[in-house]
């Protein structure tokens, strides 16, 4: 049986200053995830906390974007029982890490965030929109990027979540008939953060993701419900 992600030596490798070291740790990790239909919310905060310090460690934007496209592929090959755990770890650590990454630092963690939006609607896609799949992955945005209350979540995160939101969305399903009750389900974090978001700023830039035309179109010519 595999070792739990705590005590598996290629966690602390993914954030070596050696590149071969790390990549190496991304390969076993891959492997390790593939396999396993259960891991606890600690152990995927810990190999959250691996991954951050994996992107935190490459240099050079050619192989930072790389590597983020490959963080970002993980979802895709996780047993269904794993990937909104995973996910939710994902974005408690990015919230939790934020205020520590450094200016030169930033673009590479924004890329990594816009590919883990598109990454969850793939994700909900494959599973057909399923009410109780995007409820739940839902209730996770409205807990950490998207939270309209708790200003303990960086406001950046929240601003970038809401940049792209619209074009990720966009990427994975521009067609929206018959889908419109996902749709809605889809969209309803950011309305709650445009109604109840604690600050003006927030509330604006919320009802600026939803003024979008393209959320027009979808809905067949319609405004905002």
């Amino acid at each position: 049986m595999a070792a739990d992600p705590q005590s598996s030596p290629f966690i602390k490798h993914l954030a070596s200053s050696d590149k071969d070291i790390r990549d190496q740790a991304l390969t076993s990790l891959r492997t390790f995830l593939s396999g396993r239909s259960e891991i606890s919310d600690l152990d995927l905060l810990k190999l959250w906390k691996g991954l951050f310090y994996c992107l935190w460690m490459q240099d050079k934007p050619a192989l930072q974007q790389r590597l983020a496209l490959d963080l970002a592929s993980l979802p895709s090959m996780l047993q269904t029982p794993v990937v909104l755990p995973f996910l939710r770890a994902f974005w408690l650590t990015i919230a939790r890490e934020w205020q520590q990454i450094e200016a030169l630092r930033m673009d590479k963690y924004l890329f990594l965030i816009r590919h883990y939006v598109n990454a969850s609607f793939k994700y909900l896609a494959r599973k057909n929109w399923e009410d109780e799949v995007v409820e739940e992955y839902m209730q996770i945005l409205e807990e950490t990027p998207l939270n309209p209350v708790d200003m303990k979540i960086p406001n950046g995160l929240r601003y970038h979540v809401l940049d792209v939101y619209v074009d990720e969305l966009e990427k994975v399903e521009s067609v929206w008939e018959g889908k419109g009750g996902a749709l809605e389900r889809v969209l309803e974090p950011v309305r709650k953060l445009a109604k109840e978001g604690k600050l003006k700023v927030l509330r604006v830039a919320a009802k600026e993701c939803l003024g979008d035309e393209r959320l027009k179109a979808w809905r067949g010519g319609k405004g905002e419900r």
